[in-house]
């Protein structure tokens, strides 16, 4: 069940603390040892439930920072079931492609997935990356928002254990930084788009003929 991830864990509201994990440690600590958790053979625990687990496509990206487990007004950090998003596509638990609609629009994927590797040994793969953007309204048209996801997932991995990685993914969500001059481009287009809907209309030539 989602619920609010501060209430699970008050003590991390310290002043001061900031969460702000590199890409290799989201995948090699914080998702590898979710999984690991959620495994009956084992049980090692995180030391903190700072990220929360949520059915991240059934919320619109402006309501996911009230279900985030550490307050911020940058990025919030969320563990996803694959499942769930599949059932959300199909109606069938684990059937057909993940679906990534929201009820007011979409995610979209920007590209190929992008390898994470090692710091240390950079011939090691410890994850895959996905960089999508949200957009209001319906595929294949939409709006695009400055509404920016990182999924992480780990490696495709043969043999014990290969499905249950596979079946969450870590998600980061974020807003991407607008510059001044986008932020005066769209109050320009808005205002002449208000100008438009108030101009009052002009008879047409056939009209004032008639009239006349």
């Amino acid at each position: 069940m989602e619920r609010r991830g501060a209430a699970a864990a008050p003590s991390l509201e310290l002043p001061g603390f900031r969460f702000h994990p590199t890409e290799e440690e989201l995948l090699e600590f914080y998702l590898k040892h979710h999984v690991t958790r959620n495994n009956k053979q084992q049980q090692l625990r995180a030391p903190f439930d700072i990220i929360p687990t949520v059915h991240l496509y059934r919320h619109d990206p402006w309501d996911l920072p009230g279900l985030a487990a550490i307050a911020s007004e940058r990025e919030w950090y969320f563990f996803v079931p694959r499942d769930g998003a599949r059932k959300h596509a199909s109606g069938v638990a684990g059937g057909g492609r993940p679906s990534r609609t929201t009820e007011r629009g979409f995610w979209k994927a920007t590209g190929s997935d992008r390898a994470v590797r090692c710091a240390a040994d950079p011939k090691r793969l410890v994850g895959l990356k996905k960089t999508l953007v949200y957009y209001q309204g319906r595929a294949p048209r939409g709006t695009k928002t400055d509404w920016v996801m990182n999924e992480y997932r780990l490696p495709d991995l043969a043999g014990a254990g290969a499905g249950e990685q596979q079946d969450v993914v870590l998600c980061k969500v974020y807003r991407k930084a607008v510059s001044l001059k986008e932020l005066e481009q769209r109050v320009a287009m808005e205002e002449l788009a208000r100008t438009r809907s108030s101009r009052p209309s002009t008879p047409s030539c056939s009209t004032m003929a008639t009239t006349g």
